[in-house]
């Protein structure tokens, strides 16, 4: 499932990561345009999700970076991270780029994951057409394990019915949507309501992962 390398482009803005390679991300908003560079650097943070098995789900037309920088910033953080499918052989993003799923959501087990992850795009309206991808997500909710939606994944949220009386967010298009499952919206780049946390956009990547990495690392205690 890895790629030897990974280049997006997202508002302008390049990234390109080499597998197995470790990179800081620096942005420079005086360049015309903006732009950002991964470029080498240290491995920074510990390996505090060792032991932790985090599953993202996956469908056409999924937005490249919310599904990539979870992979990646979680494998290196000591997850193991499974790319789950509702049945094709691969998938391929908004812009293009390919993922292949390592196993589908009919062949794998909730009690066997910490956390499922919802990626953005229009693929979370492709996935809750899966009943097993709806299904995965709610009874990984239902035993209290960490379930975590950006951008438009809050449609399987609401498809799995997870969101009642629960305070969350997501793309501004969908506020509505989430709304009429139950949630008390919020407009801030990631709201956390016990082991549900959400994002609103790409851009809010770095505070949803930190905080589902939070949410995991308090429940080993």
């Amino acid at each position: 499932m890895n790629p030897p390398s990974l280049t997006l482009f997202y508002n302008n803005v390049h990234f390109s990561c080499l597998r197995g390679s470790h990179y800081n991300v620096n942005y420079y908003s005086n360049i015309q345009g903006g732009s950002g560079i991964l470029v080498p650097g240290e491995r920074e943070g510990t390996m505090e999700l060792k032991g932790k098995h985090v599953a993202v789900l996956a469908e056409d037309l999924y937005e490249d970076l919310e599904l990539w920088y979870p992979v990646y910033r979680f494998r290196e953080a000591g997850a193991k991270v499974t790319v789950v499918g509702g049945g094709a052989s691969g998938y391929t993003s908004k812009h293009g780029y390919p993922v292949t799923p390592d196993a589908t959501a009919e062949k794998v087990n909730a009690a066997d994951f910490d956390a499922v992850i919802i990626p953005g795009g229009y693929a979370p309206d492709r996935m809750r057409r899966h009943k097993a991808m709806v299904d995965l997500v709610r009874d990984v909710f239902a035993r209290g394990k960490v379930v975590a939606a950006i951008c438009h994944g809050g449609w399987m949220l609401a498809s799995a019915d997870v969101l009642r009386g629960r305070k969350a967010t997501g793309f501004f298009a969908i506020k509505d949507d989430l709304v009429n499952a139950g949630a008390r919206y919020e407009d801030r780049e990631v709201v956390r309501d016990g082991n549900l946390v959400t994002s609103r956009k790409p851009e809010d990547l770095p505070a949803f992962c930190r905080t589902i990495i939070q949410t995991l690392t308090e429940a080993k205690k």
